[in-house]
């Protein structure tokens, strides 16, 4: 099991990945393949900024809704090339990233560890 402090770990990483993913893979289009990462790890970013765990600056986000929105972020990931028509151009990132994206909720501790 994955405890919430690398949960959060984790989530900074996938985040800035999801920016960063388009230009270093080659899918820099401007167009949807390009942006939904993107705008996912724009969300994953302010999301764990403001989760109820360790290494946020505002605890407002209870843990179990942050891991419903990473579960709905992966499977929107990693079904996004089908669903939106670019599975031509670039796949496999997409759907890389959203299955350890779900996988890491499925392996997510639910509360903090015991001291």
């Amino acid at each position: 099991m994955i405890p919430l402090r690398v949960h959060a770990i984790i989530d900074y990483l996938v985040g800035l990945l999801l920016l960063v993913a388009p230009y270093l893979f080659g899918f820099a289009t401007g167009e949807i393949e390009q942006v939904l990462p993107q705008v996912l790890g724009v969300l994953t970013l302010v999301m764990s900024l403001i989760t109820r765990y360790d290494l946020s600056i505002a605890k407002i986000i209870p843990v179990p809704i942050h891991l419903g929105v990473d579960a709905v972020a992966g499977v929107l990931l990693a079904a996004s090339p089908w669903l939106f028509g670019f599975a031509d151009v670039i796949w496999w990132p997409h759907v890389l990233v959203g299955v350890v994206e779900i996988l890491v909720v499925v392996l997510t501790r639910r509360h903090p560890s015991p001291v």
